[in-house]
């Protein structure tokens, strides 16, 4: 059994020499600093402004290297006095010198550390399109030849918006090509790429133009159909819906072609030696009248906010009812997707005409409420909060002030004589 053992163990592979492995060693030491510094020198040399000189500085810094790494490191890590009177200062004299080659741009980095958090550093700019010459060539004139300057940037940046609504306003306003101009924008909502914003001022360019340029009603509703279709239960869609119900009919387009003269009256005479009740007044529209058109407009366009609010003022003030002005309001505030201004507004108006009525502390205190709980960090919650703290002084000017009756007192009872 000790036969075998000691057979086995003659049997094993005698230990590398110690220097081999050293060697080895220290090949991959000296490939991964090569390594290192050429990636290193690599990255600096492509972003350094003079790449000459920094590789000629390169040049001289490797060979220094190589004597600091394979003559003066073995010969300090040996000791005595070699170590002491000729490594210490052969490296001293190597850094030094290694110093004064790098003092540019080690004072450079430093500097830089700091510099980068105001200026952004080396970090490239983000690259963007360059209009400046197409837009100086249209102010020129040069329409055809703008129009190419832009697509040249957008074969670069094919979904850039401004350059494609650029080419569109182009096309409508200087060469009249609205169906060029409707293309153009319908390139910009088919592409996923743009902001609900910017694909809604393009639809409400391209209806202005249809209906200044082209006097084409129907279009321009298009047009802003389309913003509805694209960008339902949003605000965009409700101001879509709102100029809709605003658009100017053809009688009304046809004249402004068509203008006749205005025939001026004969002012009064005198007006400054007229008395107050002759004043000379702006004869006011029938309310019925007013009311009959805007429920007649409603019928046709029920999301038109400014008619609704107009009816609800009639309502509440030319008849009285203030529970048919507070349907028309109401309506208002629960329609979605309208601005927080608006419906700010609109509680506000509410508030001035329950007040104006005769509606209770109560039922104002919490129209107001609604405001607070509703747009908590709105601006305007700040505003409704004051009017709620001022709210009793509201409701006191609406009340009769008491009338003070005095007594009768005797006459001249200054001048009288006292009794002895």
């Amino acid at each position: 059994m000790l036969l075998q053992i000691a057979s086995s163990v003659e049997s094993l592979p005698a230990p590398p020499d110690r220097s081999t492995w050293g060697i080895v060693r220290g090949i991959l030491v000296l490939l991964l600093f090569l390594a290192i510094a050429a990636w290193i020198g690599f990255s600096l040399l492509k972003r350094s402004e003079d790449p000459a000189r920094l590789l000629f500085k390169w040049i001289i810094t490797l060979p220094v290297l190589g004597v600091l790494v394979f003559v003066v490191a073995p010969l300090v890590a040996k000791g005595g006095y070699g170590g002491a009177f000729v490594g210490v200062p052969l490296a001293a004299v190597c850094g030094l010198g290694l110093a004064i080659l790098w003092r540019d741009n080690l004072s450079s980095a430093i500097a830089n550390i700091f510099g980068n958090l105001y200026d952004g550093g080396n970090t490239p700019p983000e690259l963007r399109p360059v209009y400046s010459p197409a837009l100086a060539k249209r102010k020129r004139g040069q329409y055809i030849e703008a129009i190419a300057d832009i697509r040249r940037q957008l074969e670069t940046f094919p979904n850039d918006f401004e350059g494609q609504f650029l080419i569109a306003e182009i096309l409508a306003e200087n060469l009249n090509d609205l169906a060029g101009a409707d293309l153009a924008i319908q390139r910009i909502y088919h592409q996923k790429t743009h902001a609900p914003g910017s694909i809604a001022m393009a639809l409400n360019a391209l209806a202005d133009w249809q209906m200044k340029l082209g006097q084409d009603r129907y279009a321009a509703q298009q047009a802003l159909e389309k913003i509805m279709e694209l960008l339902p239960d949003s605000e965009f869609s409700a101001m879509a819906a709102q100029r809709i119900a605003h658009l100017a009919d053809a009688q009304h387009m046809l004249s402004s072609h068509d203008r006749r003269p205005i025939v001026v009256k004969a002012g009064v005479q005198d007006m400054g030696l007229l008395s107050a009740d002759q004043h000379i007044q702006a004869p006011e529209e029938d309310p019925a009248r007013q009311v009959a058109d805007c429920v007649a407009h409603l019928e046709k366009h029920p999301l038109d906010t400014d008619a609704r609010e107009k009816l609800a003022v009639l309502y509440a003030k030319h008849y009285g009812r203030l529970e048919l002005a507070v349907d028309q309001l109401e309506q208002l505030i629960a329609h979605p997707n309208q601005p927080v201004t608006r419906v700010v507004h609109w509680l506000n108006l509410l508030t001035d005409l329950q007040i104006e009525h005769g509606a209770s502390y109560e039922t104002v205190h919490a129209t107001l409420q609604r405001i607070v709980e509703r747009f908590p960090q709105a601006a305007a919650t700040e505003m409704a909060r004051n009017r709620l703290a001022l709210l009793k002084l509201e409701f006191r000017k609406r009340e009769t002030s008491q009338t003070v009756k005095l007594g009768t007192y005797e006459q001249d009872i200054g001048l009288k004589k006292r009794d002895p």
